[in-house]
């Protein structure tokens, strides 16, 4: 039924549990799997003057370098879940402002037809205040999404 499912994560126990059962999931459908890691866009920093820096400056360059350091280590969880599953997958990462948008991109880039993904199942003020990517993502997708809790 499925032939290529996503699975993104933010390197959480509950991420680790949807990449567990998207494994699962592909493995079962015979279909390919791709995780994605959304990582933070550089951001300019709005203190930095003329030639008086802050101390905490990054430039873009560093920041890419991070990112695909951190990417790196997020990813290899998948990369080793459905290597042990024997299940054919690939892992990217991108960089966003909006991880949810970043999220639907990736399913779509990579000709996904499932999500699969985890909720961290915020309510009340901190979902308010936090926001809720699960939500933004199952909200926006044109592709199904499958919530892991």
């Amino acid at each position: 039924m499925y032939k290529n499912i996503l699975v993104p994560t933010d390197g959480s126990p509950r991420s680790r549990r949807a990449i567990r059962l998207a494994v699962r999931l592909a493995r079962e459908q015979k279909a390919r799997l791709t995780g994605v890691w959304i990582g933070p866009a550089w951001e300019p920093n709005l203190y930095a003057y003329d030639r008086d820096v802050p101390a905490g400056f990054i430039s873009p360059s560093q920041h890419s370098a991070h990112v695909r350091q951190v990417a790196e280590r997020r990813l290899a969880a998948i990369s080793r879940a459905a290597r042990l599953a024997g299940v054919p997958s690939k892992c990217d990462y991108t960089e966003s402002m909006f991880p949810y948008q970043g999220i639907i991109n990736a399913a779509k880039r990579n000709h996904c037809d499932l999500i699969v993904m985890a909720s961290h199942g915020r309510r009340g003020i901190s979902r308010l205040l936090l926001g809720s990517e699960t939500a933004k993502v199952l909200a926006l997708s044109r592709i199904p999404v499958l919530i892991c809790r």
